[in-house]
């Protein structure tokens, strides 16, 4: 594991991991233009899932190579990168399932969005994450999800729109799951320094 710390704390993976993310986050904004096309002002805000949660994680990552911690950012990133990992995995195998076919957008999507769970908990042990912060990363988390199954500006797969009443039940129970793990990773697990991450 000692090895896997060093990794994570080195500089040119820190920048390396950044792009990847900023890449990440431009490529999902622009999938979503065709809905944030249809989509009423008051909810641009919160139509993008994905790609906010990679621009969450950037957030963090830049504050790392300045040798800072930015909480907030921290817990929106935890929660949301495992939800929205998770929930677009299951979702593109749905889709699978569904339709008995998949275009290769959606095994890419799968590969990054299981990449994207997985790093926002990597780091977790260099967070400085409060309860408040856990707090408000929930009300932003359960809140997103109104907006998508009460408001329905849920992200558009449209083979899938028969299930949306199951589907926002089972988002609702991964925004649960994925508070839980933030607030496990973050205030059950032991700190780690970033001091010595540029050595």
């Amino acid at each position: 594991m000692l090895w896997l710390m060093t990794i994570l704390r080195n500089k040119t993976f820190l920048w390396l991991l950044l792009l990847v993310n900023v890449f990440g986050t431009v490529y999902g904004y622009i999938w979503y233009i065709p809905q944030l096309r249809n989509t009423p002002p008051q909810f641009l805000l919160f139509v993008p899932d994905s790609p906010t949660a990679s621009l969450f994680f950037c957030f963090v990552l830049i504050a790392f190579i300045l040798n800072r911690n930015w909480p907030i950012f921290e817990v929106l990133a935890i929660i949301t990168l495992f939800k929205y990992g998770v929930w677009a995995v299951i979702m593109n195998l749905l889709t699978l399932c569904v339709s008995g076919d998949l275009p290769w957008e959606g095994y890419m999507l799968m590969a990054s969005h299981g990449a994207m769970a997985v790093q926002g908990i990597l780091y977790s042990s260099f967070y400085r994450v409060k309860l408040w912060h856990i707090v408000a990363g929930a009300v932003w988390t359960v809140h997103n999800d109104i907006i998508d199954y009460v408001f329905m500006q849920f992200p558009v797969y449209s083979r899938l729109y028969m299930y949306i009443q199951d589907i926002g039940y089972f988002t609702f129970w991964l925004s649960i799951i994925s508070i839980a793990i933030a607030y496990y990773f973050t205030q059950k697990t032991n700190r780690l320094s970033l001091d010595y991450k540029f050595d």
